[in-house]
């Protein structure tokens, strides 16, 4: 009789379940789609925490990912230093954090994180730049998108300091109904 594989500790798994908002099924199901990206580098037995990471080249192509605008930046806010190679931990976070049972609050933070393209913890007219053009393809005129910036400035920059901070930038999603739905990742 064949003996069934053991991916994780039943430790590791009660910890994933802990940190994130799936289920041991959804777990597994997440570790065979990082292992699937990767079959070479990632083991099937990670009761001993190996330290591997998937480079962004894969996980960028992923087909939840490879037709997003923001694909690179949101690899690199979940990796460990902004690189975008993910450990399996890192992939966890991102489905997590995308997923549909992820608080307002949390996925507002990452959102912030994403579009803070500068890393200074504001979201800038540089930032929204990137932001907008990136959401719009490059459809959009210079003139135009200047013109965009400036309207979500005037709009959320409650403090009118010429950036949005965290707490401007989560007013501003309370005020945005389709958030929710288009900020999440299917698994």
């Amino acid at each position: 009789m064949g003996s069934k594989q053991t991916v994780f500790t039943h430790e590791q798994l009660e910890a994933y379940q802990d940190c994130t908002f799936f289920t041991r099924k959804e777990i597994m199901r997440l570790f065979h789609r990082y292992q699937d990206l990767a079959p070479q580098l990632v083991p099937l037995d990670y009761t001993t925490c190996p330290d591997v990471k998937v480079p962004y080249e894969l996980i960028g192509s992923m087909p939840e990912l490879k037709d997003n605008p923001f694909r690179q930046r949101i690899a690199q806010v979940f990796s460990n230093n902004g690189d975008g190679h993910m450990t399996l931990d890192n992939f966890l976070d991102m489905f997590s954090v995308m997923s549909e049972m992820a608080p307002r609050d949390l996925k507002a933070y990452y959102a912030f994180k994403i579009y803070d393209f500068n890393n200074d913890d504001y979201i800038c007219a540089w930032d929204l730049e990137q932001t907008v053009t990136k959401l719009t393809r490059g459809e959009l005129s210079a003139e135009e998108v200047s013109l965009v910036c400036e309207k979500v400035l005037d709009e959320a920059d409650g403090d009118h300091d010429g950036r949005l901070s965290l707490e401007d930038f989560q007013n501003m999603i309370l005020r945005a109904p389709d958030f929710l739905s288009t900020f999440h990742i299917r698994i």
